[in-house]
């Protein structure tokens, strides 16, 4: 029998060593540097490793950021474990760094192969490919799907499937633009163990009941019009997991592991019947007994009969993406939402008993200082007066491969091309109030945490010890970290 020619295969993210701060790479969409890390449970790669294990092949998950491994102690594990093939993730903010990483790489493991995949690469391909000697690049948001495909490929067992980006006799060749036609259905629970969940399980400040772990119900957004989402343009063919199917991953999580929240991190929840179907079978298997459910959600999108069943279901925290409180910018962003809908959504989850949670951006080209004044006040409202649970601020970044970005690039909008400046720190695009200006706000939006109003209602809201330990986690990840990201 012919052996294998990869056989030992290492996926995981590089280690990182950077006065910024830790970078959030495992975060399916925007990307952060946290003076205060998180580790989030990197779902697809983790799947990746999972579904290369399953056909058999010798897997290492190697996450050196969530396992604080410094430079040197990543190279040695390297050594020991000696991969024929490593595979990471990356992102817009890091791309230069991964490019040094990348030859530092291939210099110390000439025979090795390295593969890369994720939104920045996904849209810009040949830049990496002509800046750094990495081997592959597997474009789109199937890659756990296409890495797969690659490895039975190199072996000789397949052809090369569409999305994938190789060189030959010296010259950058290609198999196609990326098709998302694999069925998740087909998709293996993920293997916890091999993928080390417990690094991911306690350090995460959105979890209230620990452990907690990610799954995701579907790739990507049902809506997928969103011009400032790197998603749009990697999941085109937004796709769902049976709901049986992710109830048995829940009980299964449940009865393995003893976890109490899952977050489900599906660019937005499946709804309609699927979410009927969901909440009616957690309820049947009594699982709402025993785990807390989050998930991202967008606003309108339900009935006050739904957020009920979801509170019923064991859901508690729901997370909205407030883009503005302007319907203008809301418009233009492909929302699909009147600004009527935020305080009506976030009113009608807190009267069923859920927890909304705001991500807000400001920093558009388009907006005067009193659009920003009028998302902080409906951000007050919402805040003040119970509605929302809990917010984060950043500034807007319009990645390459959306169409945010080809609009400011069109108009002459971009401040920068410099990609190490994509990190939600600065303002990118260019605006009349100016950088230091929406600063400022998003200083102010955070500075909401800390009114008396506010920081009594969370008071009188603790009734057990897991609320606790969840408010003295917030404060840290606020007072700690986000004050300090814009300094």
């Amino acid at each position: 029998m012919k052996k294998d020619k990869i056989k030992n295969i290492c996926v995981g993210f590089p280690a990182f060593e950077a006065n910024q701060g830790v970078p959030l790479l495992s975060q399916n969409r925007q990307f952060q540097w946290f003076n205060k890390p998180t580790f989030i449970y990197p779902v697809i790669p983790a799947l990746a490793a999972t579904m290369l294990k399953q056909a058999d092949y010798n897997v290492h998950f190697l996450d050196a950021i969530a396992r604080n491994m410094s430079t040197i102690k990543w190279f040695e594990y390297l050594d020991e474990i000696k991969p024929d093939l490593i595979f990471f993730e990356v992102k817009t903010p890091v791309i230069y760094y991964i490019w040094e990483i990348v030859d530092s790489l291939k210099n110390r493991y000439p025979d090795m192969l390295v593969v890369l995949a994720g939104d920045h690469v996904s849209a810009l391909p040949l830049e990496t490919m002509e800046n750094c000697r990495v081997d592959y690049i597997v474009t789109g948001g199937d890659f756990d799907f296409l890495l797969l495909n690659l490895v039975e490929h190199l072996n000789g067992k397949t052809k090369l499937e569409k999305g994938i980006y190789y060189r030959k006799n010296g010259e950058i060749k290609n198999t196609g633009m990326f098709e998302l036609k694999n069925t998740l259905e087909s998709m293996p629970f993920i293997d916890r163990d091999l993928t080390e969940w417990k690094r991911y399980a306690y350090d995460n400040g959105n979890f209230k009941c620990l452990p907690g772990t990610y799954i995701m119900s579907g790739r990507d957004c049902w809506h997928h019009k969103c011009t400032f989402c790197s998603w749009t343009s990697l999941f085109n063919n937004f796709r769902v997991r049976q709901p049986v199917d992710v109830v048995d991953e829940i009980e299964f999580l449940v009865k393995r592991y003893q976890i109490r929240e899952i977050m489900d991190d599906t660019g937005c929840f499946p709804v309609g019947e699927w979410l009927s179907t969901f909440c009616n079978l957690i309820i049947e298997r009594k699982l709402n007994k025993k785990v807390v459910l989050d998930c991202n959600m967008r606003f309108g999108a339900l009935t006050p009969d739904q957020y009920q069943l979801m509170k019923k279901a064991g859901f508690r925290f729901l997370l909205f993406g407030l883009e503005s409180a302007n319907q203008k910018t809301l418009d233009r962003l492909q929302k699909g939402i009147d600004a009527k809908e935020i305080l009506n959504s976030c009113k009608e989850a807190r009267k069923a008993g859920l927890f909304p949670h705001i991500t807000v951006m400001i920093g558009y080209p388009w907006e005067t200082e009193e659009d920003i004044q009028k998302t902080l006040e409906l951000t007050k409202t919402l805040l003040l007066k119970g509605y929302a649970y809990t917010m984060q601020a950043t500034i807007v970044i319009p990645y390459p491969g959306t169409k945010l970005f080809d609009e400011c690039k069109r108009d002459n909008l971009l401040t920068t091309e410099n990609w190490a400046m994509y990190d939600m720190r600065q303002a990118i695009m260019s605006t009349d109030l100016g950088e230091a200006k929406i600063k400022e706000y998003v200083q102010s939006f955070y500075n909401l945490s800390f009114n008396p109003i506010f920081m009594a209602k969370k008071i009188l809201s603790i009734r057990d010890l897991d609320d606790i330990k969840y408010y003295v986690r917030a404060f840290k990840k606020v007072f700690f970290g986000h004050l300090k990201d814009f300094n």
